[in-house]
């Protein structure tokens, strides 16, 4: 197996938005004091496992001295401008996974074929493949079982599914923090790859396994690339001499383990250690032998990967980790740039910028360059900043102090514009010019009630914002055209209730767009509450798909709705709940765990429906 190093790697671990509170707590906690600048990066390699070891030990004791766990280290991932066309002659027109960045496809819970016509469901632990079109003739062809396993999700190429996850873990306590409470675990994440040519018999012809998690994986063409964080350290091993837990990836149960000597890192203070492991499978060809990078560093955060390069972005703790405890510590994160090209995993480039990352769409490449929105958090007051830098990753533009007070909802790169959401009280939307990387520069604002959690653009004029007003769901539409004084479009549309949310504000894949059909679908559930004669409330629930018509002169028209279960009196069953939406030809395709509805997207008419067992 061939290796690709640069000069420099990285180490990576798993996080999320629970690693900002652990930071933000550790702050406050300790009062730490700002580092004079982001912090330079030099990568380094192990000679020998004795080393790795006396490194783990050596920095994982200095870092006790001033660092107590305040949760458990367990992170979750955060972690679609164009809607990609079937290439398929004859294929019916269908919509696809609303993904960031054109050509590169991102995992999900639901996969139509390129074809129009077969149609791939994650239902817990299983993969049901179900042809789908015409309607009339849906029927289930096959299931997949893959069990005691969590975060399934799916990649279709041609006559090719791959199937990513994790199986369950098992967790074990560490006995020095036993009194908090704290745990580490033994996990394995897995890629399975299935020759699905006859859809009724898949065959499995590549299992990959890795101990660890998967937390984030794209795919350009015919590779999957997969990034795969495990602890360390064995946990059963903290009450005496540690033991290093080595990389291990095993290929249809051929083991190889990834020796020290290939393992990269950057010299941090940590409590906890992670190594990262970035893997490339081509799902097309199974005679081309897999490729991987491990790197060791703290925990990690999010990924974006352009149609060349994975970026990593990790919140550094050695700006809260000090040996010195005096005030002022800065909140930073520490971008990685690995070039993806094929099989080939090679790191370029590093670099670092104040302030935190909020999820994938804070991060953009363009032209070169590399844009990324930021929230810092002080012992005072929270700030936003908008940083553009090189493909050396070397800050060349930046705007600080964005929306002092509030910190960011949302944003959205689309060419040389950000569109920037903050909140606090009310909804500022920023317009940002990065036509010349070097200057940015606001445009102009807009500030509304409420925010926009997930932005996504109608058009080049037109930004869609997803959000909430008074604790119930709004649809807006900004209208940009007057870069300067940005207004909305249209009435916003807000979903009523005593509280309503959509699961979009989490997951831009529930959500579903296609100007050319005028149509908008997102899931939305709703909470009402009814007074009864005895002054008792009953709380009245409700889930389904909301439909619209949206245009420019109408804007929102809502359509109807598609339930998955119609009377809710006996309680609410959440596998029924509506996860996905997608469209194949005129027909509204509705997906929940247990039962997949097929509607005329016209008048919402029920055409067929098929329960998952």
């Amino acid at each position: 197996m061939q290796r690709y190093v640069k000069e420099k790697s990285i180490a990576y671990g798993i996080a999320g938005v629970l690693l900002a509170i652990v930071l933000t707590g550790v702050i406050y906690q300790f009062n730490l004091q700002p580092t004079p600048q982001p912090t330079p990066l030099q990568f380094q390699t192990f000679s020998s496992y004795e080393e790795l070891k006396t490194f783990l030990e050596t920095r994982m004791d200095e870092a006790k001295q001033f660092y107590k766990p305040l949760i458990s280290p367990f992170f979750g991932e955060s972690d679609s401008f164009e809607t990609l066309s079937s290439s398929v002659k004859g294929a019916p027109e269908h919509s696809t996974t609303n993904v960031q960045v054109a050509g590169v496809d991102e995992a999900d819970i639901v996969k139509i074929g390129e074809e129009g016509e077969y149609l791939y469901v994650v239902s817990k632990g299983d993969v049901y493949i179900l042809r789908a079109h015409p309607p009339e003739q849906a029927e289930v062809l096959s299931k997949i079982s893959v069990n005691e396993t969590y975060s399934i999700e799916i990649y279709v190429k041609g006559d090719r599914l791959a199937i990513l996850g994790n199986h369950c873990p098992y967790y074990y306590p560490i006995p020095i923090f036993s009194d908090l409470g704290t745990y580490i675990y033994s996990e394995e994440a897995f890629i399975k790859v299935y020759d699905i040519s006859d859809r009724k018999s898949p065959i499995l012809k590549r299992d990959v396994k890795l101990n660890g998690t998967l937390s984030g994986s794209r795919m350009i063409g015919d590779y999957v690339y997969g990034v795969v964080n495990q602890p360390a350290i064995d946990s059963s091993s903290y009450e005496t001499e540690i033991v290093v837990a080595l990389p291990k990836i095993y290929t249809n149960n051929v083991p190889e383990e990834v020796q020290p000597t290939d393992i990269h890192y950057v010299s941090i203070p940590d409590v906890f250690y992670y190594f990262t492991t970035v893997i490339s499978v081509n799902i097309t060809n199974d005679a081309q032998e897999i490729t991987h990078e491990s790197f060791l560093t703290g925990a990690t955060a999010l990924i974006y990967v352009s149609l060349s390069n994975m970026y990593l972005a990790i919140p550094n703790t050695k700006a809260w980790i000090s040996f010195e405890v005096i005030s002022g510590a800065r909140d930073e994160t520490l971008i990685y740039r690995i070039k993806l090209d094929e099989e080939e995993i090679i790191l370029e480039a590093e670099g670092s910028v104040w302030g935190y990352v909020l999820n994938q769409f804070s991060m953009d490449e363009h032209d070169d360059f590399f844009r990324v929105a930021t929230t810092e958090w002080t012992s005072e007051i929270s700030k936003n900043s908008l940083f553009i830098l090189d493909m050396d990753l070397a800050i060349v533009g930046e705007l600080e102090n964005i929306a002092l007070d509030e910190r960011i909802y949302s944003a959205r790169f689309i060419n040389d514009r950000c569109y920037l959401v903050t909140f606090q009280q009310i909804d500022p939307f920023f317009v940002i010019d990065l036509a010349d990387p070097y200057e940015p520069e606001i445009l102009g604002e807009l500030k509304i009630p409420g925010f926009s959690g997930y932005l996504h653009p109608y058009d080049e004029d037109y930004i869609i914002g997803v959000g909430k007003q008074d604790n119930n769901v709004k649809l807006s539409l900004f209208d940009v055209t007057d870069v300067s004084a940005p207004i909305e479009a249209v009435p916003p549309y807000i979903v009523q209730g005593d509280w309503s949310d959509t699961t979009v504000l989490m997951d831009h894949k529930a959500f579903l767009f296609d100007k050319s059909k005028e149509l908008l679908a997102l899931p939305v559930s709703i909470n009402s509450f009814q007074i009864e004669e005895d002054d008792h409330y009953t709380n009245i629930f409700r889930q389904g798909e909301f439909v619209f018509n949206i245009n420019l002169i109408d804007g929102f028209v809502l359509k109807g709705n598609v339930t998955h279960q119609e009377n809710s009196s006996d309680g609410w069953d959440s596998g029924y709940w509506v996860k996905r939406a997608l469209h194949i030809g005129d027909v509204l395709y509705t997906i929940s765990d247990r039962k997949i509805k097929m509607n005329n997207l016209e008048d919402l008419a029920l055409i067929n429906e098929i329960e998952l067992l």
